[in-house]
């Protein structure tokens, strides 16, 4: 006599699925799982983890921006660490990596030497300027910066290599597999953030302007789709109603144009950082920060006490950062909710409540972190040759001698032109 096990009416034992903690849940697909804001029963609830975590979140922030250059790279790179992690675990497969040991290792091996490629191209100059000091640690980083490309490159190798001798009869798919998504990962997420970095040290304010408008349009995207959503947005993101996308994008303009001019304002935000210390920022801003008066219509003037309004130049910018976070950068949310529906898993992780992964969170700002890089490199940072940039130049690739060399030439052709003048 055979036990009857799971209620089923053979004798066969049926198995059970575990389902896994970001797994879409079946509610999903029923008619109110996928419901909009405005009709979601339990919204009340999700809004406040969701508003609790955000504080949290923000006052982290906040006291990070308030430590300075160095400390908001380290959030950076933890932050890349983490998403790694999520998206490594996406594909995972416990029973293959457990017949492969150290196979996992590989994938963090590729990941830290892209990072190690990527933040020495964007960190070399302020590496040089922190050690010019000392000669001994300034030859050992022009060193360094020379060889840097081939470094990374046999690092790379190294890692191919690894690679290939660790292939395993019948799992050739899962490591080819495991091998591309991890190359994905590096290409799409670690080298698109990466720019976050290169855009602190432009100046904190092109990191923090643009950062600071997709968490205003993320945030009031939510409100204007929690109170008034009425009409569907886009089938990959179910609750993403018109209504929310253009209240967002109107409050996102306004909040650029604003933020601009207050951020603006303060020297530690404005001025670039050349170096990789700590300590606190002065320079001059330039015209970019320096505000401009307009004169305001008789019409408005009557009813204003003022008769002219000042405005700075970066204003503008602003504006255009503003449009593309509204417009645009959200595209990158719509793309991860694709991702994660042809995975059918809800979200990346669960690290924060209410709000899914890591990745959840950072979708969007990769998007935006490229945009406002290539923005200020081709319409804000000025295109010549200037003197610091050249000395730049002289300091990262002459040597000590030669740099001496140079001086002693200068010297003799700047003594004959003042006596050729004479």
């Amino acid at each position: 006599m055979t036990k009857d096990v799971g209620g089923g009416g053979s004798g066969t034992p049926k198995l059970r699925r575990r389902k896994h903690s970001n797994e879409i849940p079946a509610e999903v697909t029923k008619p109110n799982g996928g419901a909009l804001l405005v009709n979601d029963r339990n919204k009340y609830k999700s809004m406040w983890i969701r508003t609790y975590s955000t504080l949290w979140m923000i006052g982290g922030f906040a006291f990070i921006i308030y430590m300075g250059h160095l400390y908001i790279c380290a959030m950076v790179v933890v932050l890349q660490i983490l998403m790694a992690k999520e998206l490594f675990n996406l594909l995972r497969k416990v029973r293959e990596d457990r017949d492969l040991p150290g196979f996992r290792l590989l994938n963090w091996h590729f990941f830290f030497t892209a990072m190690l490629f990527v933040y020495g191209r964007f960190l070399s100059q302020r590496l040089v300027n922190t050690v010019t000091l000392d000669k001994v640690w300034y030859k050992f980083v022009g060193i360094l910066i020379k060889y840097h490309m081939v470094i990374c490159y046999f690092l790379y190798i190294a890692g191919f290599v690894w690679f290939i001798l660790t292939l395993k009869k019948k799992m050739y798919k899962y490591q080819f597999g495991q091998y591309a998504w991890t190359h994905m990962i590096l290409i799409v997420v670690f080298t698109q953030s990466s720019f976050t970095v290169a855009n602190i040290f432009e100046g904190m304010f092109w990191f923090l302007l643009p950062a600071s408008l997709i968490v205003i349009n993320d945030i009031a995207a939510y409100l204007f789709g929690f109170f008034f959503g009425k009409t569907p947005l886009i089938k990959l993101s179910p609750k993403k109603t018109w209504e929310g996308f253009i209240g967002a994008s109107i409050a996102t303009i306004i909040s650029a144009f604003l933020l601009a001019n207050f951020m603006g304002q303060f020297e530690w935000l404005t001025c670039p950082r050349t170096d990789l210390t700590t300590g606190w920022l002065q320079c001059d801003p330039g015209w970019l920060y320096k505000p401009e008066y307009y004169q305001l219509p008789g019409w408005i003037s009557n009813l204003l006490p003022w008769k002219t309004i000042p405005i700075m130049p970066v204003q503008w910018h602003a504006l255009c950062f503003g449009l593309f976070a509204s417009i645009i950068a959200p595209f990158g949310g719509f793309f991860a909710s694709g991702f994660k529906r042809a995975f059918k898993i809800k979200d990346f992780g669960d690290s924060i409540p209410g709000h899914g992964g890591i990745t959840d969170r950072m979708d969007c700002q990769m998007v935006m972190a490229v945009f406002a890089y290539i923005y200020h490199q081709s319409f804000v940072k000025p295109q010549s040759l200037s003197v610091d940039t050249i000395l730049d130049q002289i300091l990262v690739n002459l040597t000590f001698e030669e740099q001496l060399d140079l001086y002693r030439k200068l010297g003799e052709i700047l003594h004959q032109k003042t006596f050729g003048l004479l």
